[in-house]
């Protein structure tokens, strides 16, 4: 048996949520293998809505085991307001949830950095979420980090060598703090740590392979935010494409199966960073307004436009993409002409090819295609869709030359249509 991977094609905010949420019932285990609460995964089934930081998104699903892993950075505090919100909804974690050993923890100071490098790039600030990601990700590559495991082997020595270093750190920004505050929640997030299975992720993820079970890896914030292929320096701090899943979860290559990339019927964006297709006219507004587009963990409005068919082109084939799911294709149902971007024009130049520093500015050249002009919401399967909405998926996948299997048409569970069913 192999791994599945689900990931974001875009910059995030794709709704992978709800897509883990949707295919878990088909795994017997769920797993995060990147980022921090810097991403939010939002979820709507019976009438509720959950959004989860940390947490895989299959912990709704009673029979099935979540595993956070080692490539993910976890904040006790915030971690536990998670599993203090979940569990007043009924939802038992303790027997459900696993955490890696070698997940990094992201310590008070991690916080504080964050804010203090983030003011000190004044006007080229990159727009984070502040949750100190960045800098544990920074320990975690300079051999300075603290892991989850180290809760378990001498932790008090580790932890107040770690802030010392910091406070050093500090000494050199002109930035007030207090640490005391912070600490408070914090340690009352470790004691939650401790009620969970803390294990040697990669041994159980691989364990459970070879026993025959089918194991889903669920990616964070998106292609275009990858440290190493996405639009730098505005982007996060890990791998958000299919090799991290390798990197974080300490599977081989040769164990990857399915590859879902996840991507919306537009585009958006939060915090700063080039967007070719960005739209900042009455249309972005709909857009907006329409897909609700607020960041589920920090509020921020996002930035939204086009499909950018050159930067999704490229995250397929970074990926290796198998499948594509097809997200709020309900948010463009009132618009007359959607316009896609087919390629750049970068410096008078025309290319179909992402380009290596988006920065220096793309201008988008748009293929027009006919809006559908019908209520999304209100479909239950394939043979509803009509003919300008079935154009536009077919011309989707001749560009992209990858199926579009599901097709997201509202924010409930319930609304998700699988195409190509035998």
């Amino acid at each position: 048996m192999k791994v599945d991977v689900l990931l974001g094609l875009q910059w995030g905010d794709e709704g992978k949520g709800k897509v883990v949420d949707v295919l878990t019932p088909g795994y017997d285990l769920i797993t995060r293998f990147q980022g921090g609460p810097n991403a939010g995964h939002t979820l709507e089934f019976e009438g509720k809505k959950f959004v989860l930081r940390s947490i895989p998104s299959g912990i709704f699903q009673g029979d099935k085991i979540n595993v956070i892993g080692n490539g993910v950075v976890l904040d006790p505090a915030l971690f536990k307001a998670e599993v203090d919100a979940l569990e007043i909804s009924g939802h038992p974690l303790t027997e459900r949830l696993k955490i890696s050993k070698k997940a990094h923890l992201i310590l008070p100071t991690h916080r504080l950095l964050d804010a203090a490098y983030e003011s000190a790039k004044g006007a080229g600030k990159i727009g984070t979420t502040g949750k100190g990601i960045g800098p544990t990700y920074t320990d975690k590559v300079s051999r300075n980090g603290v892991r989850v495991g180290d809760i378990l082997y001498n932790f008090e020595e580790k932890y107040n060598a770690a802030i010392s270093r910091h406070k050093e750190i500090l000494k050199q920004y002109d930035f007030e703090y207090d640490l005391a505050s912070l600490e408070k929640d914090w340690f009352e997030g470790i004691e939650c740590i401790k009620r969970f299975d803390l294990i040697d992720s990669e041994h159980y993820v691989n364990d459970a392979i070879k026993s025959g079970k089918k194991v889903l890896a669920e990616g964070a914030q998106g292609t275009m935010l990858d440290i190493d292929f996405g639009s730098y320096p505005f982007v996060t701090s890990s791998n958000t494409i299919c090799a991290g899943a390798c990197t974080g979860l300490g599977v081989a290559p040769g164990n990857i199966g399915e590859v879902y990339g996840i991507f919306k019927a537009y585009c958006t964006r939060v915090g700063s960073g080039p967007f070719p297709t960005e739209l900042f006219d009455e249309t972005g507004d709909e857009m907006r307004n329409k897909g609700f587009e607020y960041g589920s963990v920090t509020g921020r409005p996002r930035r939204c436009g086009w499909i950018d068919l050159v930067a999704l082109k490229y995250a397929v084939m970074i990926n290796g993409v198998t499948q594509l799911i097809m997200m709020k294709s309900d948010v463009m149902d009132t618009f007359e002409t959607i316009n896609a971007c087919v390629a750049y024009k970068i410096n008078g130049v025309e290319t179909e090819q992402f380009p290596f520093d988006l920065n220096d500015g793309a201008e988008p050249v748009y293929v027009e295609l006919e809006g559908w002009k019908t209520d999304m919401t209100k479909i239950q399967s394939e043979d509803e869709f009509n003919e300008e909405f079935n154009a536009y998926l077919n011309f989707l996948e001749e560009e992209l030359e990858v199926p579009i299997k599901i097709v997201s048409v509202g924010p409930d569970r319930e609304q998700t249509i699988i195409r190509y069913t035998e």
